[in-house]
């Protein structure tokens, strides 16, 4: 059975930092691409970040600069970076492991609250 399991999310005050964690099946790991979303209360699901298997990056604008994807193939982990973070960044984040004509899986995701 895939999983795909997010931790590391929790209360930030603005400005601070946040790493996240996506524990990815080893059956898909290393031929899906793994991305982080984000769907605050109230707005529609937003992508933030991908990473292909081979360790290609990919950020929206609203993060580029502040957030970094990578992976550990050892542990089949992903984790987001979050730096610099602001009121806005408050939302669910979940991670999905998606390839080319294959069936897509997500997590449940880990809830980032940034707030003083």
């Amino acid at each position: 059975q895939v999983q795909l399991e997010e931790s590391g999310g929790g209360l930030v005050e603005p400005g601070g930092s946040l790493t996240l964690s996506c524990a990815v099946s080893r059956s898909i790991f290393n031929d899906h691409y793994i991305e982080w979303y984000r769907q605050a209360p109230e707005k529609q699901r937003e992508w933030v970040a991908t990473i292909s298997s081979d360790g290609r990056t990919n950020y929206a604008d609203a993060v580029q600069g502040r957030f970094a994807i990578s992976r550990d193939n050892a542990k089949s982990t992903v984790y987001l970076q979050m730096n610099s973070l602001k009121p806005e960044d408050t939302a669910l984040y979940r991670c999905n492991a998606k390839k080319l004509n294959s069936k897509e899986y997500w997590g449940q995701g880990t809830q980032v609250t940034v707030s003083s």
